[in-house]
């Protein structure tokens, strides 16, 4: 994690201290639901209960560097827990972690923080989704031009431009959801997930505490298929970042200028060129989609394990697990401040969608020579030698709108009058279903 791009709040789910406090949680619970089955004495659960709330009430980075010292001997971090935890509960610790393996604290633990990723993430994305809503009903109306391929195409609104990012975002709260509730699984089935020396009903106990379901087969670990899932829908969300990042990128271009980031009082864009105002969060916003997608083809490879279980998934997810999340949180909170702040320019828009002298209205304009007798292939062939000539001359003296060609063309003269051009060429027409598309969206 680098602190530049990390949020506390997600940084704190990945500390060793919040890690400690689940891995005896589980534990805990664990001993209380064997308790509960008579598989070790009920004052002994409760002394643990008590003595080890107290230690973890009184956890600091003191109590992480005495577990790294003993790890340092045992080179095991499960046993290095226990042992600091033996010390503080005393005699009855003899049963804690009774029929476990490590695998049932560290699996049932990163499901825990996982979920606990998610719900900072789902709040992000209900961020992004307000910050989107606002924008898009402020711009219902606010013409301007759709490109395909980068070149202008027909006429769209601004609205609708941000209600398609919406939609987007939407979806991908669906996707979090689902991967939420695939990744939520607890597993405490001991050694090669048998039950063999812990009673299932313990599993189910620490399930409901902790707010998991069961694993149905673990086999000592969770299947990594969750787990890619769950990363490959941080991936997607990721991408859907860039996708509106790079919109805002175009959009803030000098030749275009039709929307840019806040520029604050005293921002400074370049060291060497005092007028520069650059897309800098837009670009960061790239940056960080690639970090986070570069975490879902290590949690795809962490699927294929060897047997009931190897450790080769761990030290990835290690790695994975905080910078994919703590980097896709960041991303999401930067992404709905900045099109909360978006500075947008209707007028230039307006300017835009007329800058090729009016040629971008050539689809309406060929509907209405079919209309008017003309075969689909010879309005075509009129349409464009029209819209060619005003293309090829633009910015020339003698250059004429479309419009103009269009009425000066003998053919178009003689059969389509001179009120159907003009309102095919009105920009308006493509509001006429506005509201349609903005009910399909926010309902």
């Amino acid at each position: 994690m680098i602190p530049r791009y990390t949020r506390p709040e997600a940084a704190a789910i990945w500390t060793q201290e919040n890690k400690y406090r689940i891995w005896f949680a589980i534990e805990a619970y664990a001993c209380e639901a064997m308790a509960q089955v008579g598989a070790i004495p009920a004052e002994a659960a409760k002394v643990i209960r008590e003595k080890g709330d107290v230690a973890m009430a009184a956890f600091t980075e003191a109590d992480t560097q005495e577990i790294d010292e003993i790890e340092a001997v045992t080179r095991h971090d499960v046993i290095a827990f226990l042992t600091w935890l033996a010390k503080r509960v005393g005699e009855e610790s003899r049963f804690v972690h009774q029929g476990l393996t490590s695998s049932d604290v560290l699996d049932t633990c990163l499901a825990v923080q996982l979920t606990q990723a998610a719900d900072l993430l789902l709040a992000d994305l209900d961020k992004v989704l307000a910050a989107l809503e606002k924008r898009a009903k402020e711009h219902k109306y606010t013409l301007t031009i759709g490109r395909s391929h980068g070149i202008h195409a027909e006429p769209t609104s601004f609205g609708l431009k941000l209600a398609g990012h919406y939609a987007e975002f939407a979806r991908n709260k669906q996707r979090l959801i689902a991967a939420r509730a695939e990744i939520a699984t607890c597993a405490i089935s001991g050694a090669v997930g048998t039950f063999a020396h812990v009673d299932p009903r313990v599993e189910e106990y620490v399930a409901e505490k902790l707010g998991l379901a069961s694993e149905p087969v673990s086999t000592q670990v969770i299947p990594r298929d969750r787990h890619a899932a769950f990363f490959a829908t941080l991936g997607v969300i990721a991408s859907s970042v860039e996708r509106l990042a790079t919109e805002v990128r175009h959009l803030q271009r000098s030749e275009v200028r039709e929307a840019e980031e806040f520029f604050h009082a005293g921002q400074k864009g370049s060291s060497a060129m005092p007028h520069k105002r650059n897309p800098v969060l837009s670009e960061n916003l790239c940056g960080l989609a690639r970090l986070v997608r570069a975490a879902v083809v290590p949690a795809m490879e962490n699927v294929a394990l060897w047997h009931e279980r190897d450790i080769s998934h761990s030290s990835v997810e290690r790695g994975i697990g905080p910078d994919a999340t703590v980097t896709l949180d960041f991303a999401l909170v930067r992404l709905a401040g900045m099109m909360d702040k978006l500075t947008i320019y209707p007028e230039q828009m307006a300017a835009n969608v007329e800058s090729l002298g009016g040629v971008v209205h050539s689809g309406e304009v060929l509907l209405v020579l079919t209309k008017a007798g003309f075969s689909r292939e010879d309005s075509y062939k009129i349409i464009q030698r029209n819209a060619m000539a005003t293309w090829t001359r633009l910015g020339q003296a003698d250059a004429k709108s479309f419009r103009e060609n269009l009425l000066a063309d003998e053919e178009v003269a003689a059969r389509v009058p001179v009120e159907a051009i003009d309102k095919a060429m009105s920009a308006e027409m493509h509001h006429a279903h506005v509201d349609t598309i903005f009910k399909r969206v926010f309902g």
